[in-house]
C-alpha cells in the first residue's frame, strides 16, 4: 500500500492543493498507519476492517496523542480509504463509520471589557506605528476578524463611508463585516497620517504595514499585541485571537443572537459559534457562586 499512499499524497497536491504543513501531517499519520497494518499482517486495503482502524487509534492513545491529534489522524485515514474507493483500488472504506475521539474543547480566553479598554488605549501618540497599532486593535475588537483576515486586508476591501469591510476567510470565503464608528475614525487617522509615511515607495496594497513598508505578518501582529498588553498592565496571557474571542463573548453577553455572531465571525457551522455560549454560561455560574447566598 505504500505505492497507493504515494498516489494519494500526489492527489492531495495536484487535485486538492493542500498546504505543505497539512500534506506533511497526512503523510506522517498514514505512514504510521501503514506500519501498523504491516505489523498486523494486512497488506491489501480490502483486508482492513473497522476494528483495525479502532485498534490503530487505540495505539495512538497509548502513545499519548490527544483526542484532537487522534481525530486528525482519523481524518487522514478516511480520506485515504475514500480515495482508494473512488479509484477502484478498494471495495469499501473501513474508516467511514468510525467515530472521532471526543475532545473537550477548551473555552476561548476573553478579556474583560475593562481590560479590552486598557488594551485599546495602550498605543499613544501620533507616530505611524502607534496610529497603526491603535487602528488594528480597534478594528479587531469591532469586527471579530481572524488575525489572518486582518493582516490580509487591502485598501479596496474598505468601505469606510458605508461602515463595512470585505473580509476573506477560510477557503477564501467572502463576507461583509460592519465596523463601529470608533474603529472607522482610527482607521481614517492611520490611513491619513500613518500609512502614507510607512508605505514609502514599496507600493504594497495591504492596509497594515511594517516599518519597511511591507504588509505586516502574523508574527509581527503577535509581537505587537503582546507588547501593547504589557504596556497596558494586562497580566493575562494574550494570543492573536484574544480580541476575536472577546468580540464574540461580549456580543453574546449583551444580548446578540447566535446566528448574527456566527455570520460576523464567518463560521460555516453554528456549532463552532456555540462554544461562546458556554463561555457566557460559565461567567454566569461564577457570578452566581460569588454573589448568591446559597452559591
Amino acid at each position: 500500500m505504500n505505492q497507493q499512499l504515494d498516489l494519494f499524497l500526489n492527489y492531495l497536491v495536484v487535485e486538492k492543493g493542500l498546504a505543505k504543513n497539512t500534506l506533511d501531517a497526512y503523510g506522517r499519520d498514514l505512514s504510521l498507519y501503514l506500519d501498523f497494518l504491516t505489523a498486523q499482517g494486512l497488506h491489501r486495503p480490502d483486508d482492513i476492517r473497522p476494528p483495525h482502524v479502532i485498534q490503530f487509534l487505540g495505539l495512538l492513545k497509548e502513545r499519548g496523542l490527544s483526542p484532537r491529534s487522534r481525530g486528525r489522524a482519523l481524518v487522514s485515514l478516511r480520506g485515504f480509504h475514500k480515495f482508494l474507493l473512488q479509484e477502484r483500488l478498494a471495495q469499501h472504506n473501513p474508516a467511514s463509520r468510525v467515530e472521532a475521539p471526543k475532545a473537550l474543547n477548551p473555552l476561548p480566553k476573553a478579556l474583560s471589557p475593562t481590560d479590552v479598554e486598557r488594551l485599546l488605549q495602550s498605543p499613544h501618540g501620533d507616530e505611524p506605528l502607534a496610529l497603526r497599532d491603535k487602528a488594528m486593535l480597534e478594528l479587531l475588537y469591532a469586527t471579530g476578524l481572524r488575525v489572518s483576515e486582518l493582516i490580509g486586508l487591502q485598501l479596496n476591501d474598505l468601505q469606510l463611508d458605508a461602515g463595512y469591510l470585505t473580509a476573506f476567510g477560510k477557503r477564501n470565503k467572502q463576507r461583509l463585516v460592519p465596523m463601529g464608528e470608533v474603529a472607522i475614525q482610527e482607521l481614517r487617522n492611520y490611513l491619513t497620517f500613518g500609512r502614507s509615511k510607512l508605505a514609502g515607495e514599496h507600493g504594497s496594497r495591504n492596509i497594515f504595514l511594517n516599518r519597511s513598508g511591507a504588509g505586516l505578518t502574523r508574527q509581527g501582529f503577535w509581537k505587537m499585541i503582546k507588547r501593547r498588553a504589557r504596556e497596558a498592565g494586562i497580566l493575562k496571557n494574550i494570543s492573536p485571537h484574544t480580541l476575536r474571542h472577546s468580540f464574540a463573548t461580549h456580543l453574546l453577553e449583551n444580548g446578540a443572537d447566535l446566528r448574527s455572531v456566527q455570520t460576523m465571525l464567518g463560521h460555516a457551522d453554528i456549532s463552532t459559534t456555540q462554544i461562546y455560549t458556554h463561555v457566557t454560561r460559565e461567567r454566569l455560574r461564577r457570578i452566581h457562586e460569588k454573589f448568591h447566598p446559597r452559591g
